[in-house]
């Protein structure tokens, strides 16, 4: 099985080795809707553009929620795996699996049946209504498939293997992109074929995971008789996963909130946040990573009692994230215009392109503020202390929110950019004081 243990060997090498499969993976998860945004922006047309741009912070709420749910139970399957506890592994697993089908099945059948009722409350144009509507309910269809395979890839992230998921989310994305460019570019299908593609492909990722480990990792294949929730680890679960899903699930709450106030502008400007919104998503994804290769490295030190290797890690886990801050703030500064270019084409693509790049050429220099932010969150979930991330994140996004309702009707889209600023500025005020209390604490547990 190709685990890594993180209680010995070099941390930078194992911080990179784990975060880069992982920095490449949640890339191609985001890729599916970059490439429906593009496919349906040049081959539809600006409403559908619109259409999955205004779905987006929805269906972000129900990726992320799931994944910080499983994150959250992650941390507990890398402490037990850090400690070899192998059977505590496999009934945290069992758990995370048994409670995660019941909870993705009601949030399947409430998204198709709230989906244009939420969209209505949204500000969403009259005009693009019923496609939007359409997309988002055939992408809640997805939601076990969704749950599924972040929980088994999540399971393999926890022993350390990062590489395996994301091998599987290259295949499906490939997949994905192939679909959508046969049945959208090339025969003409329509908007809901865009939302069929991305289902299939997320179906697809789970399969191969589910048939990987039942063939090649026993120490998570689960019997038949072994699949059962374990009620005094549901607790626990819940405790972890229910804040950090909380936690995930802010962040797209507040793009929610903002893309209401952005509905006012007009569909031109609409596009042009959807397609700023799918770099952002790139440029941050990989902050994110690293700060889940934190989580991993210090939950599994934590668990073997290493408590130097605990604040090694961190610290070189900080100075990944700024040597990563430097390299996308560059390239986003240098290629904003033909990044742009990608997602609209034909009648009205100008105004489209110059908002995105108005906005694009403020937010490169505020990438800063979100590399320190993930890096600090990753130490806290590798402790435990999930209130604390979930806090954070309540107020980086409420800040954000409130400046961008007051900023955007006068300043359009690119003032968002410094409400960002403004929200995650108050967040590292709160984190950065908060870790010099925890910290003798936290290393002495360790």
């Amino acid at each position: 099985m190709p685990s890594m243990d993180m209680t010995k060997g070099s941390i930078v090498r194992e911080l990179a080795g784990y975060a880069v499969p992982l920095v490449l993976g949640n890339m191609f998860q985001l890729a599916y809707n970059a490439v429906d945004s593009m496919i349906a922006g040049r081959f539809i047309g600006a409403d559908a553009l619109a259409a999955t741009g205004m779905a987006g912070p929805v269906m972000n709420i129900l990726i992320l929620g799931i994944s910080g749910l499983c994150i959250g139970a992650g941390v507990l399957m890398s402490s037990f795996f850090g400690a070899k506890d192998n059977d505590s592994l496999k009934r945290e697993l069992s758990t995370l699996l048994v409670s995660g089908t019941i909870f993705s099945l009601v949030v399947a059948a409430a998204g198709i049946i709230f989906a244009r009722p939420l969209l209505s409350v949204l500000n969403v144009p009259s005009s693009v209504l019923d496609i939007t509507a359409l997309y988002l309910r055939i992408i809640f269809i997805g939601a076990p498939f969704t749950y599924f395979y972040n929980a088994l890839s999540q399971a393999m992230k926890s022993v350390g293997d990062s590489r395996t998921p994301l091998k599987f989310l290259m295949a499906s994305s490939v997949l994905n992109c192939l679909l959508d460019l046969f049945l959208i570019g090339y025969m003409g299908f329509g908007i809901a074929c865009s939302a069929v593609t991305t289902t299939v492909a997320q179906a697809v990722s789970a399969l191969l995971c589910f048939v990987y480990i039942r063939a090649r990792v026993p120490l998570l294949s689960l019997k038949v008789s072994e699949i059962k929730m374990d009620r005094s680890l549901l607790k626990t679960t819940l405790s972890y996963g229910s804040v950090t899903a909380l936690q995930q699930a802010c962040q797209p709450v507040g793009k929610l909130l903002i893309q209401s106030s952005v509905n006012t502008l007009g569909v031109p400007v609409i596009a042009a946040y959807n397609a700023v919104t799918k770099v952002d998503d790139f440029a941050f994804t990989p902050e994110q990573s690293i700060s889940h290769g934190i989580t991993t490295f210090v939950a599994q030190n934590r668990g073997a009692g290493n408590t130097r290797r605990m604040r090694e890690g961190f610290r070189k886990g900080l100075m990944l994230e700024a040597a990563y801050f430097l390299f996308i703030a560059a390239a986003v500064l240098l290629l904003r215009r033909p990044i742009m270019s990608l997602f609209v084409s034909g009648s009205g693509a100008v105004d489209v392109i110059e908002e995105g790049c108005l906005y694009l050429s403020t937010m490169a220099f505020f990438y800063v503020f979100p590399a320190f932010t993930n890096g600090i969150q990753g130490f806290f979930r590798g402790i435990g202390r999930m209130k604390v991330t979930l806090l954070g994140t309540f107020i980086q996004t409420s800040l954000r929110v409130v400046f961008t309702f007051i900023l955007v009707p006068h300043y359009g889209i690119h003032a968002i950019a410094y409400a960002c600023a403004i929200g995650w500025s108050a967040m590292l005020l709160y984190e950065i004081p908060y870790y010099f209390h925890v910290r003798k604490a936290a290393y002495q547990a360790g």
